[in-house]
């Protein structure tokens, strides 16, 4: 199964989803480097409902707020390897800065941010809270980031 999903099609998914009764999770970020945090995180993502769905920022996306030397692994390859993950249902990529129209139209009951977001601060929890949802504040793996392994590998070169 191809998990990457144009929206339009991703919406038809999830309309059928939950008229089966399904509880969808929704998460976002750039996943350039897979580390051991983002698996915990998407694991525990996964635990809160039936689908998990990754909001993808695109290479385009991820250069306007990473910086010119980023994303090291392009969006095609961060979506295939994403959707090897037994725990991710579908994967749809966005060139926006934030996912808040993924949100919108999707319209999932649990939003899942890592720790170092506050809740007032995720983009998209008015529109969830709005329609019953909830948002929801996975702690961060300490010691694991993107960042900091970009960082460590640099010191060492």
């Amino acid at each position: 199964m191809n998990k990457l999903k144009r929206l339009n099609e991703l919406i038809k998914i999830v309309e059928g989803l939950k008229k089966e009764g399904k509880k969808i999770v929704f998460t976002n970020g750039c996943f350039d480097i897979l580390h051991l945090g983002h698996i915990r995180y998407l694991r525990e993502a996964k635990r809160r409902g039936d689908v998990l769905i990754i909001g993808l920022n695109s290479d385009k996306s991820v250069r306007s707020l990473k910086g010119r030397d980023r994303p090291l692994v392009k969006e095609k390859d961060r979506a295939e390897i994403l959707g090897a993950l037994e725990m991710v249902d579908y994967i749809v990529v966005f060139d926006e800065l934030t996912p808040k129209n993924l949100i919108d139209r999707i319209l999932p009951d649990i939003l899942a941010k890592g720790g170092d977001w506050k809740k007032e601060e995720v983009v998209g929890r008015d529109t969830v809270e709005a329609q019953g949802g909830k948002v929801v504040i996975i702690p961060e793996v300490k010691g694991y980031s993107t960042s900091a392994l970009i960082n460590k590998i640099q010191k060492t070169s």
